[in-house]
């Protein structure tokens, strides 16, 4: 019964354009976004990406038009390929200050699992292997057992960590000084007292409660992150991401257009100074991009923060003029930092893949038997046609098609519930 309550939700979702939460179920319902999503795994995540290269892309389209999807599918790509992947929605996180952004980054990959991975590394490098190491107990209790612990060797192991971390050029002092302390508590060598630990990882959090002249002792510049020192820490963390045996870090960030959404019903409203502060960030992050290593940054919204000439992107020249499709073509740019789903979609989808489409969708919702029409190529064209002069975008078209009586029911809900009825 659960199981069919919640495949009914997930129906529900498709109906109305959304994204299944299973990535099974995002797999197996993939079709056409792979003509933008093949590429980017291709031509970023197997080689630019992965070689050491840093990209910022943008993804825009109608409701519906599989902006989100997009990003689930690239992230589970990235999965795959051995990322650390970060999803972050602009209706659940401020973006106007770049160390909420930072710290919501940091959160999400944990950090603690990343050291493990490179005190792993360290261990694999002077000789050993962590799974010899058993649970319970340190790299200098193993190694004290063996009768190994002597000073060469722990000199070696304090050699390790300096030459991984503090001089390392492409990390921020203090963070790779708190990495340092930190791995060589995982270690064993040198000793971190447990306060210690947790106030290196209090202000790597960016907790403001904690006295940062606590941090001089340790060997730390008192400063607290800002919006100021965040991009310079973000870059340090994708350097520890790297450093840990990951291929690189993928960060989306969905649900853009709440940047000029006056709608009532949004947890977050943004004033002109927060949206041009966030406009602000993201321009700065775009000119330091190429100062980072294995990093790429994907960002979602639908049109409205295009056609919004008052408030949108257009409205902030200095990030328009760095991401805006220089060259204008019928065909479409790959390459281009903005991808429009919908002139994909035009160009890309014929009769014969929405009809898979339809089947795809049709087959998953027969389990449950819920009544669902698989397109007809002459319906197909017709929903072609109806894009190109309508609102709707392509992948909504199909779904509600094929769902028949459950997009009409959610559709009339949700026009109760913008009514307030």
């Amino acid at each position: 019964m659960e199981m069919q309550t919640n495949m009914r939700a997930t129906i529900a979702q498709l109906s109305q354009g959304e994204v299944p939460e299973s990535e099974q179920l995002l797999n197996q319902l993939s079709v056409g976004i792979q003509f933008l999503t093949d590429f980017y795994q291709e031509k970023y995540l197997d080689e630019f990406i992965k070689a050491g290269g840093s990209k910022i892309k943008f993804i825009t389209g109608r409701k519906g038009s599989g902006k989100t999807h997009t990003l689930h599918l690239l992230q589970s790509l990235a999965k795959q390929r051995k990322y650390v992947t970060v999803s972050i929605s602009a209706k659940t996180l401020w973006l106007h200050d770049f160390r909420e952004f930072y710290l919501e980054v940091l959160r999400q990959a944990n950090i603690m699992d990343l050291l493990n991975h490179c005190s792993d590394k360290i261990v694999h490098a002077m000789g050993f292997e962590s799974q010899d190491i058993g649970t319970g107990r340190t790299f200098i209790d193993f190694l004290a057992q063996q009768g190994l612990a002597d000073g060469i060797t722990r000199r070696e192991m304090r050699n390790q960590l300096k030459e991984m971390f503090l001089d390392n050029p492409k990390m921020d002092n203090n963070f790779s000084l708190a990495c340092s302390l930190l791995c060589g508590s995982l270690l064993g060598h040198p000793v971190l007292e447990e306060t210690n630990k947790e106030l290196l990882l209090a202000w790597m959090h960016g907790d403001k409660k904690i006295r940062m002249t606590l941090l001089r002792p340790l060997g730390l510049a008192p400063t607290r992150i800002t919006k100021y020192n965040a991009r310079n820490l973000l870059r340090s963390l994708a350097e520890l991401v790297h450093l840990s045996g990951y291929a690189g870090l993928l960060v989306t960030v969905d649900n853009l257009e709440i940047l000029v959404d006056k709608s009532g019903m949004n947890p977050l409203h943004y004033t002109k100074m927060k949206r041009e502060d966030t406009y602000e960030s993201i321009r700065q992050l775009i000119d330091d991009i190429d100062t980072f290593n294995h990093f790429m940054v994907v960002y979602a919204f639908s049109g409205e923060l295009l056609d919004n000439e008052n408030a949108g992107l257009k409205s902030y020249q200095a990030l328009w003029m760095r991401i805006q499709n220089e060259v204008r073509s019928k065909r479409v740019n790959k390459f281009n930092d903005i991808a429009d789903l919908d002139a994909i979609a035009l160009q890309e989808y014929s009769p014969a893949l929405l009809v898979e489409m339809s089947q795809r969708l049709a087959d998953l919702v027969q389990h449950i038997n819920v009544q669902a029409s698989p397109l007809g190529v002459e319906t197909a064209q017709h929903l072609i046609m109806q894009a190109k002069m309508g609102g709707v975008s392509l992948p909504r078209l199909v779904n509600q098609a094929t769902l028949g009586f459950l997009a009409q029911q959610d559709d009339a809900e949700e026009e109760e519930h913008e009514l307030g009825l």
